[in-house]
């Protein structure tokens, strides 16, 4: 790679026009010299067309009909220069020293990709104070716990953040494009993500370089049962795609052999041990730290968050005092049983008190390395 390489930064956009303007002040606000900013509209109905046309004259556009995420990544990487490539969603934003903090981490011919991590920001675009994502990012040679995990391991946390989060060779793209269109219509971060560490290494920056915008209408926020769904289907799509790669390196794997064990099937399975205990249209208490996303009804159960207040999670009790006291405040209202999720484990010992009042006081009824639950009625 050059010194100073051109770096081109491609905002993927589908009706997102009231957010589209802060995407492409941000990609043009860069602090590294060379960069082509190219903005692909993927058949947008809103506002966004007439946005574009604002900055012609310092982006590239890109206008097609709508054909989803991948659609639109290859749209914008045929035309592209760049021997490093952003893929910036149209609802983030990047800081100014983004690009500059990328090409510095891309010192040899072996690197894939570069990732950073991201602040949250509300609709308006004021940080929430979290920064996704929240575990450490990785770095390096991965490419043999691709050969034995599968996707397991390079296409979630710890391993990447958000599409905005991310900078790529092209060497690294060219040897994967163009993205399979009918299989990645959404999430198609995650195609590049599980087949990076094949081709190249990992370095991440570590402040956070960008914004992630949750506003409501993130994919991810879809309800919980579609969101499970296609996250597994994508899954089994990811083992195929990145055994046919290993395969053209003239390496042999059975993807069934990879666990099943990614942050969505420990949900999905928590979720069914928990809806196999609970009767429809009964209560139960949560204690997850509002990690597994799921909604207030589920399956026809009613999902009660520990420590509620008007109807949401909020945060862990003060001492076992209070534990104590919402669990009963909970029961004499119908929740017959509670139930502790692996985020929430620590607080089995750090609230000691009240996990040796729930033993000696109900039954519990399931305790292994994902869930612990009682039914709530005195033994």
């Amino acid at each position: 790679m050059r010194k100073d390489p051109l770096v081109s930064i491609i905002i993927s956009s589908y009706n997102y026009g009231h957010f589209l303007r802060d995407a492409i002040d941000s990609a043009i606000a860069q602090t590294y010299p060379t960069v082509e900013v190219i903005v692909v509209d993927d058949g947008s109905v809103d506002d966004s067309p007439a946005v574009i046309r604002e900055y012609r004259d310092r982006i590239t556009p890109i206008l097609k009909e709508n054909g989803g995420q991948a659609s639109a990544f290859n749209a914008g990487f045929a035309i592209s220069s760049g021997e490093v490539i952003i893929f910036l969603d149209s609802d983030d934003m990047l800081l100014p020293t983004a690009v500059e903090k990328a090409v510095a981490c891309f010192t040899n011919d072996k690197m894939a990709k570069v990732h950073w991590p991201l602040w949250k920001i509300d609709a308006s675009g004021n940080k929430t104070g979290d920064v996704d994502p929240k575990y450490p990012l990785a770095e390096g040679d991965l490419f043999d716990e691709v050969v034995q995990y599968g996707p397991n391991h390079c296409g979630g946390p710890p391993y990447s953040p958000n599409t905005s989060g991310i900078a790529w060779s092209r060497k690294f793209l060219e040897q994967v494009f163009p993205i399979p269109e009918a299989g990645f219509k959404t999430c198609t971060d995650q195609y590049l993500f599980v087949l990076a560490p094949i081709y190249g290494h990992l370095r991440s920056v570590a402040e956070p370089q960008g914004y992630y915008r949750v506003h409501g209408s993130n994919y991810s926020l879809n309800p919980l049962d579609e969101y499970l769904k296609e996250s597994l289907l994508r899954f089994e799509q990811s083992c195929e795609i990145v055994s046919n790669h290993l395969k053209k390196k003239g390496i042999i794997v059975n993807p069934a052999t990879w666990a099943r064990d990614t942050w969505y099937h420990q949900i999905h399975t928590t979720i069914q041990e928990i809806t196999d205990v609970v009767p429809s249209q009964a209560s139960f208490i949560l204690a997850d730290e509002g990690q597994l996303g799921t909604s207030h009804i589920h399956a026809g159960r009613y999902r009660i968050p520990f420590i509620e207040q008007n109807g949401q999670y909020w945060g862990p009790p003060a001492n076992d005092t209070q534990a104590i006291e919402e669990i009963e405040r909970q029961r004499t209202k119908g929740s017959a049983y509670i139930f502790f999720a692996w985020p929430t484990f620590w607080w089995l010992e750090h609230y000691s008190g009240m996990y040796n009042y729930l033993m000696s006081n109900y039954t519990c009824l399931i305790n292994n390395e994902r869930l612990v639950g009682f039914k709530l009625e005195k033994v």
